[in-house]
């Protein structure tokens, strides 16, 4: 019995492993038969790149890091914390670094390594995790309108609808959250559960403490208590509006630096296609995989087979490569400062 319980997680292990090569392979071997002649193609044409659009791309991409981060500095200083934001950018890129190098779990480890070092400034878990959960949602609720935005221009009002619905349900759960916390008879539910779990914990475990369902009840009632004002919030979703647009428009950028026009009206579609495929987490940043889906799109949305793939591998190198070897940097010079200073708090916005 014991041994079978030992040898679980690592079939799980295993398998994930085994399942993870197989993608690999399957997004290499894709991306390799593509078109052998396209391939080469797509590789020669690297040789006369636009290094003006290409700088372009760049800047493109740096716009659309830097808005993702100023959504997270606005939802902290919401709850009182006055963060730099040169401080969220750096936790903004290492963070990224993490979630594109990790397979499956990336997205995860990547979150509650921004948990602890936004911690480590003096910020309260309540309010992290609170500003954590809340950009997510409005940032996927921003991918939804991107989706179906693309969807119209491209001509398909249903794939429009589907987007939207599909990105509804998927928000569903972590907005009810969110909302339920507002009501207390809810909170006062939540507590009682928490509380049994927490009892059962210690009876079994002898852990945690006794005080911890205090803790979760105190935790609880401050994420109840913080508030974003609606202006703010309506500047917020802009700000992750942009941070997908001006990845889109990285993508075009680096569309032009091949030589090539942009397919203006199913680019955006063509796009969330590609990160959609990518967003499944089966390899790293949907490494093999985003490449052959966006190419894909884009030949589908009138380009040339190589110069679609030539497009996608210059918009890659710089959103994927590029930026997670900047993060990899920040990420050792973050090790090499383990006590930054507390931030200073400031009263939240009525």
């Amino acid at each position: 019995m014991t041994n079978s319980l030992m040898e679980t997680p690592g079939k799980r292990r295993l398998w994930r492993v085994g399942l993870l090569v197989v993608v690999v392979v399957l997004g290499l071997g894709g991306l390799a038969t593509f078109e052998h002649r396209s391939l080469s193609e797509s590789i020669a044409s690297f040789g006369h790149l636009d290094w003006g659009w290409v700088a372009t791309a760049v800047a493109a991409e740096a716009a659309s890091m830097a808005a993702f981060a100023r959504v997270q500095r606005k939802l902290l200083r919401a709850g009182g914390s006055d963060v730099h934001l040169r401080s969220v950018m750096a936790v903004t890129y290492a963070g990224n670094a993490i979630s594109v190098s990790l397979p499956l779990a990336g997205s995860e480890v990547a979150a509650a390594f921004s948990f602890r070092q936004f911690r480590r400034h003096g910020i309260e878990s309540a309010v992290v995790g609170w500003a954590l959960a809340l950009s997510g949602v409005i940032s996927s609720f921003a991918f939804a309108l991107v989706l179906a935005a693309g969807a119209v221009t491209s001509g398909s009002l249903t794939g429009a609808l589907v987007g939207l619905a599909g990105a509804m349900l998927s928000l569903a759960p972590a907005t009810l959250i969110l909302l339920a916390l507002r009501f207390q008879q809810v909170r006062r539910r939540l507590n009682r559960i928490l509380a049994w779990l927490v009892e059962q914990s210690i009876r079994r475990f002898g852990k945690p403490g006794a005080e911890a369902a205090l803790v979760l009840e105190d935790f609880l009632e401050r994420v109840a208590s913080l508030r974003l004002p609606r202006l703010e919030l309506i500047e917020v979703f802009l700000l992750a509006l942009w941070n997908w647009v001006a990845d889109c428009l990285c993508l075009a950028a680096a569309i032009r630096a091949t030589g090539t026009s942009v397919p203006w009206e199913g680019l955006f579609l063509a796009y969330c296609l590609g990160m959609t495929a990518g967003s499944i987490g089966l390899t790293p940043g949907g490494l093999g995989v985003i490449e052959v889906a966006l190419s894909a799109a884009l030949v589908a949305v009138g380009m040339s087979s190589h110069r679609a793939l030539a497009a996608v591998l210059v918009y890659r190198v710089i959103s994927f490569w590029a930026v997670m070897m900047v993060g990899w940097v920040v990420m050792a010079v973050i090790s090499r400062h383990r006590s930054p200073r507390p931030v200073s708090s400031v009263e939240p916005a009525d």
